[in-house]
């Protein structure tokens, strides 16, 4: 029987406030924000917030992974960006006061608390080095979006591939055997990142399985030969 998710909610003693925009604060700043936020559990496959919703909050990921997409015009899905633990999302709306251009959905069960739009405001105005750390944020946000933007106009989808297995080894590290990337994504899911059809995706898996690049195991992927990955996605090691 899977146990089910516990979390400390106090942000004094939150375990991934170091590695998020919130490091900067301490003291009756993290008791104050507290009291100001709602923590809730998600399931597997569960919205976050939704596409064209009207955001009252900061979500911060507190553990679990997260899924950040839009539809297009043909219903397809596009993953955008992918966040975890330590991760804030939706805040790009927050600050714009504008509706949700995406939705955020669950890769796995997770944790996630919902910080009061007024009281993370006013947490800006007084401490400007969250500011900062907000817009450190945004800019690599934006920059990983640019990259992903160039990588699907000027690569081939083979490159995007092994680029999409490289992304998902730096953003979610790997299992303890230093191989196995720890993310369990579909067949779909992976194709929606890579701009791609499902079918693509996994006769590309099967090729690069083939060659001893990678190795296949359910929706577990064993990185074998990083060198050679590197090289197929075109990068510059």
């Amino acid at each position: 029987m899977k146990k089910p998710i516990l979390f400390e909610t106090g942000c004094n003693h939150c375990n991934v406030r170091m590695h998020s925009v919130f490091n900067v604060l301490e003291g009756d700043h993290l008791s104050e924000m507290s009291m100001h936020k709602a923590c809730n559990i998600y399931k597997k496959g569960q919205y976050v917030f939704s596409e064209n919703g009207i955001p009252n909050g900061l979500y911060c990921i507190n553990s679990g992974k997260i899924k950040i997409s839009t539809t297009g015009y043909d219903g397809k899905e596009q993953i955008l960006r992918l966040a975890k633990s330590g991760d804030i999302v939706g805040y790009r709306a927050l600050l714009s006061n504008e509706r949700y251009a995406s939705s955020a959905i669950t890769l796995e069960d997770a944790s996630i608390c919902l910080i009061e739009k007024d009281f993370f405001f006013k947490s800006m105005e007084s401490t400007p080095k969250l500011m900062f750390e907000v817009v450190r944020k945004m800019s690599r946000d934006l920059k990983e979006a640019e990259d992903h933007i160039v990588s699907l106009s000027q690569k081939n989808v083979r490159e995007r591939m092994a680029e999409a297995l490289l992304f998902l080894k730096a953003t979610y590290g790997l299992e303890e055997d230093q191989q196995t990337i720890m993310v369990n994504l579909s067949r779909e899911e992976i194709a929606d990142y890579v701009g791609t059809s499902t079918e693509s995706c996994i006769r590309l898996l099967s090729e690069f399985n083939h060659d001893k690049i990678i190795e296949l195991q359910g929706k577990k992927i064993k990185i074998l030969n990083l060198p050679q990955l590197i090289q197929t996605a075109n990068i510059e090691d």
